[in-house]
């Protein structure tokens, strides 16, 4: 199949993702993990999935404690408190043992986004949309493009100081964990005499406004539009349905799906709790998946070949698929990964479940200013960098219609 007159056809493409991205910006609740507006926004794709010539169509939710993806940070703050305060207390072992605690609890609950203290927050219900289009002969491969309809809570320092002043505050609250184990560990052995210790202790004290203000990183009631994160991503598969409907095209062995997987932010929990239910119905052929997140800027395109904070390797031919269709249109594509706190995209998330995947993605990791902040508005969306998304993202179609990396 020759997909040329689509990929010619991206700036309209590209109109098609802004109008509806605007149109979910404006008309529906904010898109929280678990909140109502994600389901609105699940429930308004899954009918322009069934618009566009979806044949199997559904939303469906999933239990989750969405808060527990940042609220450890109360946990382990506290900890770092305490931990001072048992220094002082001359009771190294037990400042130890707090920040370890901490920092084991900020590695496995944000690093890789395990389900750690989430029993202590609140349950909610999330939503996952997917519509699949069947071709006209016989299923011989399938194609899934991926995005999340959430939108994150946003991050205050961030929108006040850039991402400068934001990870410069998160690099003083992680030195001064590190500096906590340090004269604990002096104090213990006896390195240091008691008039030392004790200068040492006040000098942690600088520390002390650094931890208070993480308590405040993350604004619980303020979710941002999310425009860039994640809609931009959501609609790369919704204008690819849409442009083969409109053009009245339908493939002969090649099975479409979207599948919008929500509460990305809230550590993968859509993704998760999709993959785990429905991996095993897809085994039946090569079935490859593209997760893409913000995309924004058009010298950023990405594939990540590993993901999850650089801990989980994605699917090699999925990922160089991509990089080849990018090559063949001349569209900039860098090769990279989801860096140590980076985050993740979806694509860890069915990576982990056994299917094959990648993430796609547009953002400098020297993260922009609309990035998690009240500024990621439908008027920071940039029509270029959308368009040759499309534009690669329908190439990969065509390549692995014609039986590229199976």
């Amino acid at each position: 199949m020759n997909l040329q007159s689509i990929i010619d056809k991206k700036d309209k493409a590209a109109k098609y993702m802004i109008d509806e991205i605007t149109h979910i910006c404006t008309k529906f609740e904010k898109r929280g993990p678990g909140d109502i507006g994600e389901k609105q926004a699940c429930e308004y794709c899954a009918e322009e999935m069934k618009k566009l010539g979806c044949d199997r169509v559904y939303v469906e939710g999933f239990k989750e404690n969405p808060n527990a993806f940042l609220g450890w940070i109360y946990i382990t703050i506290s900890c770092c408190f305490l931990a001072l305060g048992a220094y002082f207390l001359n009771a190294p072992v037990i400042s130890l043992v707090l920040i370890a605690i901490g920092l084991v609890l900020c590695v496995l609950q944000f690093g890789l986004y395990k389900k750690v203290v989430d029993k202590l927050f609140p349950e909610k219900t999330g939503h996952n949309a997917a519509g699949f289009k069947k071709p006209t002969g016989e299923v011989k491969r399938r194609i899934i493009f991926n995005g999340h309809p959430d939108a994150s809570w946003e991050w205050p320092f961030k929108y006040k100081f850039s991402y400068l002043g934001f990870d410069l505050h998160m690099m003083f609250c992680f030195l001064g964990a590190f500096y906590m184990i340090g004269i604990s560990i002096a104090k213990l052995t006896g390195a240091v005499d008691a008039e030392l210790a004790k200068t040492l202790g006040l000098i942690a004290l600088v520390f002390v406004p650094f931890w208070f203000g993480l308590y405040f990183m993350w604004n619980e009631k303020r979710i941002v539009d999310g425009a860039n994160d994640n809609l931009s991503g959501c609609y790369i598969g919704m204008a690819i349905l849409k442009m083969l409907h409109d053009e009245g095209i339908e493939l002969e062995n090649t099975e479409i799906g979207v599948v919008l997987t929500g509460s990305e932010e809230a550590g993968l929990r859509g993704a998760k709790a999709w993959a785990e239910k429905h991996k095993d119905e897809f085994n039946d052929v090569p079935t490859f998946v593209y997760s893409y997140d913000t995309i924004a800027q058009n010298e950023q395109l990405m594939v990540n070949y590993r993901d999850l904070n650089g801990t989980v390797k994605v699917d090699k031919d999925v990922s160089d698929l991509f990089m080849e269709a990018c090559e063949e249109l001349k569209i900039p594509c860098k090769k990279g990964m989801v860096p140590p706190l980076g985050g993740a995209t979806d694509s860890a998330g069915f990576a982990q479940a056994g299917m094959r995947s990648t993430g796609v993605t547009a953002l400098n990791h020297a993260l922009p200013d609309f990035y998690h902040t009240r500024l990621d508005t439908p008027d920071a969306l940039n029509a270029s960098c959308l368009a040759d998304c499309f534009a690669a993202s329908v190439k990969v179609l065509e390549m692995f219609d014609n039986g590229a990396k199976q």
